[in-house]
């Protein structure tokens, strides 16, 4: 079945995405699309994503050997992926162009996220002023914060 464009510009309030609908949102691939799933959507308002840590990375043979840690910037990256998300579930016609990165401010790390652990990412939105949004995100792994941010980005349209 084909979806109809005006079936395509409808925000979406979800329970879940799968990886397969995850990546119709967003352009990123293995090894870079950092969101496996996502356990729920309010448009405008907030997305929960989760990151399943697994040894195979292909980050973890260089980041520190023999005692692997996430790199705090993918982490980051994790977080900016879901902002990305909620940014187009909430404008689907963003999925026609794309979110860029502005800014981060006070990004803290709390404890490192080892293989095993299952990253639990929300993130919420503070203010919108046109296209440009400022996000609060925060990471958990088992309840506890690892990580947090405030997150500032754009979206934007492609012209046909």
């Amino acid at each position: 079945m084909t979806q109809r464009k005006s079936d395509k510009k409808q925000p979406i309030d979800a329970g879940a995405l799968d990886i397969r609908a995850i990546s119709r949102m967003l352009p990123h691939r293995y090894p870079f699309l950092l969101v496996d799933r996502v356990e729920g959507i309010e448009a405008g308002k907030k997305v929960v994503a989760v990151k399943n840590v697994t040894a195979n990375e292909p980050f973890f043979p260089g980041h520190f050997p023999g005692n692997p840690i996430m790199p705090g910037v993918l982490i980051v990256e994790a977080m900016a992926q879901a902002a990305a998300i909620l940014g187009v579930a909430t404008h689907p016609e963003y999925q026609d162009g794309g979110v860029l990165l502005m800014g981060l401010d006070k990004v803290r790390f709390r404890r490192p996220v080892v293989p095993g652990d299952t990253l639990n990412i929300e993130i919420n939105v503070d203010r919108v002023r046109g296209a440009i949004w400022k996000l609060m995100g925060v990471a958990r792994v088992a309840g506890a914060k690892v990580a947090e941010a405030e997150i500032l980005a754009t979206f934007y349209r492609e012209e046909e």
